[in-house]
């Protein structure tokens, strides 16, 4: 256990599985004095804030619909009053294309969940910055924003579409944020590739062919195997820490290399 988060008071989105719930628990395991689990799935939140006591931070779940505005600032005033202040948010939730479409491409995708997904991936993330950033501004504890971007914001994709346009906006609102917000809060983004996730487990699920899915997710990566949440939450966290203190506007990769060369792996 470190100390990195010593003090610190988080919320992080989609917090009931996969990068969420690993990323509320390495927060706990490094320190932070309070996680507020914010996700619609109430007995999986509740399960991770269980892991984060168990780590050693207080914990709160809050309910919200991270389509709603209201819901949003509900989220963040609720975060507050639990833990007394903010310093960190972790804009993690996200959803995917293919969760709602199979197949899914350009030819099937539908306004309802183009819509559905930017939503989700790229407005909440305004909204809860835009909700969050007073709190953080009266933070003497080194207040920072972490967004999940991913790779597919970067190169182009065949079967998210929607998703890929949403993370690659994310990239930009990123950087426009740690603009505007500095030099009070630094705003970073970390780059999931194939990670391990109910997510991706999804997505493998909804190819003609799982092992052919498979391949085309990690053969890009120099390291070709799905990475692990834990992976992924180690770098958020130190995105959010004083570690990185002089760290901002910056978008950092967690995908096992397949950014530095988009080749195959034979």
């Amino acid at each position: 256990m470190s100390d990195q988060l010593d003090g610190k008071r988080v919320i992080v989105t989609g917090a009931a599985q996969g990068m969420g719930r690993a990323i509320a628990v390495e927060c706990a395991r490094q320190g932070a004095e309070a996680v507020t689990v914010v996700d619609v799935k109430a007995g999986d939140a509740e399960d991770t804030a269980g892991l984060v006591r168990a780590a050693g931070s207080r914990a709160a779940v809050v309910l919200a619909d991270l389509t709603s505005a209201d819901d949003i600032q509900r989220m963040v005033d609720e975060a507050v009053a639990f833990a007394g202040g903010l310093d960190t948010v972790v804009n993690n939730a996200g959803v995917i294309d293919t969760t709602f479409l199979h197949p899914a491409g350009l030819d099937t995708l539908d306004e309802a969940t183009w819509d559905l997904v930017m939503d989700v991936n790229l407005k909440a993330v305004w909204l809860t910055t835009r909700a969050a950033a007073p709190h953080l501004r009266s933070s003497d504890r080194g207040p920072s924003i972490v967004n999940s971007a991913s790779v597919a914001g970067v190169h182009g994709t065949v079967s998210a579409i929607a998703y890929g346009a949403s993370k690659a906006g994310v990239i930009q609102l990123t950087k426009s944020c740690a603009v505007a917000l500095a030099p009070d809060i630094r705003v970073n983004a970390y780059l999931p590739g194939t990670i391990d996730t109910p997510m991706a487990q999804g997505h493998l699920a909804s190819g003609a062919d799982r092992a052919t899915t498979e391949r085309r997710m990690t053969g890009t990566q120099l390291l070709p195997r799905f990475g692990t949440a834990e992976e992924v939450a180690r770098v958020a966290c130190f995105l959010a820490s004083d570690a990185a203190s002089f760290v901002t506007g910056g978008i950092y990769a967690v995908d096992g290399g397949t950014l530095a060369w988009r080749g195959v792996q034979s």
